[in-house]
């Protein structure tokens, strides 16, 4: 998958209008106690950017069942409000404010020497952690840092989210086998499918593959930028951010 498609179609959310809600915007209002649709967005916030959260703790020397045990804890603080009292957008990107506090739960666990359980944090986050465990193994480990690791996988997890996107898009739309079959066009790669034989599967002409290669390439592109734009608290940040995980994605 290339960060490359962000440069299809150039949408720049809008400063007032079309700039979408931000994670930080979800965080903000997590704050205020007794608010159900802030703690259930939070909490689905949380299962969708756990991933760099569990590399980071693997690549600081924990087990894989360690590094589960300490993710739920620490979204079970976060699910809890802890954390979030001093919290301020401008404070830094929401990548950086969750690897913030996730190095200070990480050292407050260390200094009281607790001995989690799994579940002990009472909120349990469902956790795919075959998947992650199976990528994090793919790292260069001997040259990586638990930042560069968390980098990475915050990387992916930005293109896992604009992919679901997509693919959601797609089937509501009832092109589900079509997204299936063109989906390979997004990876950056030169060795796909030929046209003609894309052409056979979809039943259409190799131009009206092109068409559709196209739009799907673009929407890709707008849906990343909206993904990232969530990401930071403004308009201005979304292209720091595509150059970020473009350098990111270029050192994988």
């Amino acid at each position: 998958m290339s960060a490359a498609m962000a440069n299809e179609g150039h949408p720049t959310p809008d400063t007032q209008a079309g700039f979408p809600q931000t994670h930080w915007t979800v965080v903000l209002v997590a704050r205020q106690v007794g608010s159900p649709q802030g703690d259930a967005a939070l909490e689905k916030l949380c299962r969708s950017y756990w991933p760099p959260l569990y590399a980071f703790v693997r690549r600081r020397g924990h087990s894989p069942q360690e590094a589960q045990d300490l993710t739920q804890e620490f979204f079970a603080q976060i699910l809890k409000g802890n954390g979030l009292a001093k919290t301020s957008p401008e404070k830094g990107r929401f990548r950086s404010f969750l690897l913030a506090v996730l190095k200070h739960f990480l050292v407050n666990e260390w200094h009281r020497g607790q001995c989690l359980k799994r579940g002990g944090g009472q909120v349990a986050i469902s956790l795919d952690a075959e998947l992650v465990e199976a990528r994090y193994q793919v790292e260069p480990i001997e040259t990586a840092t638990p930042e560069s690791v968390f980098e990475r996988h915050w990387a992916f997890t930005v293109l896992d989210q604009t992919m679901d996107h997509l693919r959601e898009e797609y089937a509501s739309a009832g092109k589900s086998d079509l997204f299936d079959l063109l989906k390979e066009t997004l990876s950056g790669q030169k060795q796909t499918t030929p046209r003609a034989e894309l052409a056979a599967h979809c039943g259409i002409s190799v131009g009206a593959v092109d068409v559709a290669v196209h739009r799907l390439r673009r929407r890709y592109g707008e849906l990343l930028r909206e993904e990232i734009a969530r990401t930071v608290s403004q308009p201005g940040e979304v292209e720091e951010e595509i150059r970020h995980l473009k350098a990111v994605l270029g050192r994988s």
